[in-house]
């Protein structure tokens, strides 16, 4: 039981990573991302990490 809390803590704090992140870059498609981000929760975390931050150099 313990375990599923630890893992729902730390998937809200990923989250909020990402969506703190996002918020501060200067990604052109910044909105795009925010909406995708707190519409998927987690999948759309993983994807800002993956293609997101990947896509402004």
């Amino acid at each position: 039981m313990n375990l599923n809390y630890l893992i729902a803590v730390l998937c809200f704090v990923f989250w909020i990573v990402a969506l703190v992140d996002c918020l501060g870059s200067s990604n052109p498609n910044k909105v795009l991302w925010v909406v995708l981000i707190i519409l998927l929760p987690f999948l759309g975390t993983i994807l800002y990490f993956v293609l997101g931050k990947s896509s402004r150099a």
